[in-house]
Order: C-alpha cells, then sequence, then structure tokens
C-alpha cells in the first residue's frame, strides 16, 4: 500500500509541475518555467521527496514506546 501512496504523491507532484508551468510559466529565458519537460520532472522529484519516510520521526516514535536500542 506505501508503494501505491508513493506513486501517487509522484504523479501529483508531476501535474503540479506541468500546472505551474501552463498557467504561471513565462515563455522565454526561464530554464524551468519555460519547458513543459523540465517543470514536470522537477515537480515529480518534489513529490518523491514528500513521499520518503522521514527518518527523525520514526527514531521519536521509538523513544517514546521506551525502546532504546
Amino acid at each position: 500500500m506505501k508503494k501505491y501512496l508513493r506513486y501517487s504523491f509522484i504523479l501529483i507532484g508531476a501535474a503540479a509541475g506541468f500546472a505551474y508551468y501552463y498557467y504561471i510559466g513565462c515563455k522565454n529565458g526561464c530554464p524551468i518555467q519555460s519547458n513543459p519537460y523540465i517543470s514536470t520532472l522537477y515537480g515529480a522529484a518534489l513529490g518523491l521527496i514528500f513521499a520518503l519516510p522521514s527518518k527523525k520521526k520514526e527514531k521519536k516514535e521509538n523513544d517514546i514506546q521506551g525502546n532504546d536500542n
């Protein structure tokens, strides 16, 4: 189930990147905003970053449970 959640974050990020290009992006001179492929890839990368788990959060959960491994 986590794999599908991660994929959905990537797809949502890619869609948001393309929407940013389509509605906000500039036509000339801006390297990220003027190319739909690069903008979509940046959005997908941000979606992947948001989908990755945080190690600090896992450590805090272990400390709360009393595990000192």
